[in-house]
This record gives structure tokens, sequence and C-alpha cells, in this order.
């Protein structure tokens, strides 16, 4: 089943942490969190609410990690909680990483912890007045995503890559007069699919209803070689995300942005160099190396890490961690015919967005 990004995924954010969801609540609509949860955790609240006042709380997800675990399910409205709903079971480990996914039906939200399904809560209020996502607690984010099946009939949305500090790009040289720095409003982008791979960190049913299916791998992370493709090919103001954790005793590691048999950019972080190497790749031939940074090596060995890759017209931007690293003017032109991405070398993924 193909499945849509109604909005760009908020990435890393801090905690706590609150964001808008772009036309509010649709059935159809998964919200999934990503992140690990801390060992000092006490309780973490994810709340689906109007605005950012928390008087009108529609779903209030709570898992309370005292007295043996259990999870809170309440709504609030203009200020006074209702009767709460409680599971006795709390589906998260401490110091272990989780993924939580929300379905939105016509009746009721359903809940998946790590792919199972853990509850469902029925609608109280009008899930459409829902606009804010908000989350606290005790844990690290990693991603919040939004995802349509195409079940459900949608017009996808391009909007802006949200991040709780924005990515920092460099103006653009060449004199060229940009509005945003790095990012292009909605109205420029073609409409296309954007495909959202997600970790399955453990095996089991996905939601008994019609919804969103992320493409299932079988293991607990991306195998590696990753291979994908990009629909609809390269265009400015599309965007890449890789994330995931550096290998503790990697050498190097690649991600390739592929025209056929050809390689439009190469992005190869070598640690026993400390190094970041771009190139192109045409017929077989390597073209001149690109090693210069502005920075420090941005990547760690053992450590997580978020790439964002923007193309423009005229080259790609490229963001560690949502800091600037470098730009890397196109030397395959034609941006549509780059419709494949490869992620190979020693590296465990948690998240690709092609």
């Amino acid at each position: 089943m193909a499945f849509f990004s109604t909005q760009a995924p908020y990435v890393n954010p801090a905690i706590p942490f609150s964001g808008i969801i772009q036309g509010g609540l649709q059935e159809g609509l998964q919200i999934t969190i990503q992140g690990t949860v801390l060992a000092s955790v006490n309780r973490i609240t994810v709340n689906f609410q109007t605005g950012f006042s928390e008087n009108d709380i529609a779903f209030h997800f709570n898992p309370r990690f005292e007295d043996g675990g259990y999870v809170v399910c309440n709504t609030k409205q203009r200020g006074h909680w209702g009767p709460e709903e409680r599971k006795m079971q709390m589906p998260f480990q401490k110091g272990r990483p989780f993924e939580l996914s929300f379905l939105v039906q016509r009746s009721e939200f359903k809940v998946m912890v790590n792919k199972n399904f853990f509850v469902q809560y029925s609608h109280r209020v009008p899930y459409h007045l829902v606009d804010t996502i908000a989350v606290s607690g005790s844990l690290k984010l990693s991603f919040i995503t939004f995802q349509r099946s195409s079940a459900v009939p949608v017009q996808p949305v391009f909007s802006t890559v949200q991040f709780s500090q924005p990515i920092q790009f460099p103006r653009n040289p060449r004199g060229r007069n940009s509005k945003l720095q790095g990012i292009r409003p909605a109205h420029q982008a073609p409409v296309a699919q954007t495909v959202i791979h997600t970790v399955h960190t453990a095996p089991g049913p996905m939601f008994p209803t019609p919804g969103i299916q992320p493409v299932a791998y079988p293991t607990s992370a991306y195998p590696v070689p990753f291979f994908t493709s990009i629909p609809n090919g390269l265009y400015p103001s599309k965007t890449i995300i890789v994330a995931g954790i550096v290998l503790p005793n990697a050498k190097r590691f690649h991600i390739n942005l592929r025209s056929g048999m050809d390689i439009a950019f190469h992005l190869n972080p070598r640690f026993n160099e400390k190094v970041v190497v771009r190139n192109t790749q045409i017929n077989n031939t390597w073209g001149p190396e690109e090693r210069n940074l502005l920075g420090k090596m941005p990547f760690s060995c053992g450590q997580s890490f978020s790439v964002w890759i923007l193309c423009e017209s005229h080259c790609f931007k490229v963001s560690v961690d949502g800091q600037h690293l470098c730009d890397y003017v196109h030397r395959l032109k034609h941006l549509p015919d780059i419709n494949n991405l490869e992620v190979a070398g020693d590296v465990q993924l948690s998240h690709v967005q092609a």
C-alpha cells in the first residue's frame, strides 16, 4: 500500500516539545514518534490538543512508571479532566528505543508501540479540533512523522522541514535572492509521493483496520546496504533524510543518490581520514573529490546522526544534525533522472525519507 507524507517530520525536537499538525487531525492520519526512553524516566506524556494552552486535550496518553507501570488515557475540556482510562501494562523500557504510533480513525485512536497494538481510545471530542501535538517527559526524540494511507483520498502537502532548531544553511552564493535559507515554500514544489521507511523494533501485527502500513523489514534495523527509489526523482526543494547510528568501529559509510548506473552525489564519511568526501561517478569513472569543510568532522563512531540533503536547482545543500555541512554543485544536471537512494557501510539505520 502506498502512503504519503502529509507534512515534513520534526527532527530531533527538544523536550518538552509542541508542534503544529498541519491541517489538523484527519481520519487515516498516522503520527509516529521515534525516540529513546531515558533511564531516569518517571512519566511520559503525549497530548493531542487544540493550540498550545493545554486547556483542551482531545487525547492525553500518559505512561507512568510507578507502581509497576501503567498508562493513563484521558481528555481535558475547558481545563477540566474527564474520567481516566487506565491500562495496567507498561509497553516501554527504561533506556531503550521505541516507536509509538497513533492512527486516527472515525471513532477512536488506535495506539501501537513497537508495531504491536497496545490500546484504543474512543473520541470524546471531535478529533478535527486537534491541531497541535505536545510531548514531554524523560525521553529523547528522534523523529515525529506524519503519514496517510493512499486508501484515504488526500492531496499531499509539501512544507518546510521543521526542526526544533532550524537547519542552518549559509546564504545562497552567486547573488541569488532566496526568501528562506535552505528551504522552499510549499507552492514551489511539484506534488509527489514521499516514501518514509521506519524501523520495526519488534515483530507484531499492524493495525487491524486499514491504515498506513510502512514498509516492513525482517530485522530490527534496516538491511545495509539499503536501497530505495525516489518517486518522481529529484527537483528543487526535494529533501532526503537519512538517520542512524555509526557503528563503534566504523571505518566509513556512504550515501549515494543515483541516476541509473551513475552516482550523481556520493557523500562518504571516512573515519580513518577524519574527512567527508563528496564526488560524482559517471560511466564508472569518479570525478575530482571535494573534501574541504568549514568545521570539524560531524560524524563520530558509536554516535547517532541525521543527514538532511536539500536539492536546489544548482546544488545539493547538506546538513548534519541540523548544522550546515556543505554545498555540492550538480554535475549531473537532469534532476528527475536521479531517482534512487543507496546507503552502505558501517552504519545502522533508524529512519530514511526519500
